[in-house]
């Protein structure tokens, strides 16, 4: 992320809002600049944890994510615990990109794992899978591992 001051980094994320069609609102300012200190995709009762002692009830946060999933913004995601976690989308990337996530069997703990590149292969076998849109690896994360 770029070296903004703060009236900088609202600026952007108004922008951004405004080109996706919504209305910059300070809830979806204050979300957006949440979920950019993330480092990996959260739940809505952990962002409205966060979120609320700030003035922002649970619902109007969890409206905001909505919004912003549905214009594009921020990705939504289930990850096989039946929670829907949200993180933002990079700008930079095509909205339908994707990169895999892993998952502690132990602890829980979701891992982001941009680095990792998953190309579906050309062939008889993958003829029938139209377009892949989650890759969920689960194990034991390193600090369970070492336990």
């Amino acid at each position: 992320m770029k070296n903004l001051s703060q009236a900088e980094e609202i600026d952007e994320i108004r922008t951004l809002v405004r080109k996706s069609g919504l209305r910059s609102t300070a809830a979806r300012i204050t979300v957006i600049q949440f979920l950019r200190q993330a480092t990996s995709p959260l739940t809505h009762a952990e962002i409205a944890e966060e979120l609320t002692p700030m003035g922002f009830d649970k619902a109007t946060v969890y409206r905001n994510l909505i919004d912003l999933a549905e214009a594009g913004l921020v990705k939504r995601t289930e990850l096989g615990d039946h929670a829907w976690r949200f993180e933002l989308r990079n700008p930079d990337e095509p909205e339908d990109a994707e990169h895999p996530h892993f998952v502690c069997t132990e602890c829980g703990s979701v891992s982001c794992l941009h680095d990792v590149e998953f190309k579906t292969p050309k062939n008889k076998q993958w003829a029938a899978v139209g377009k892949v849109t989650e890759i969920l690896l689960k194990g034991i994360c390193s600090e369970c591992d070492e336990e």
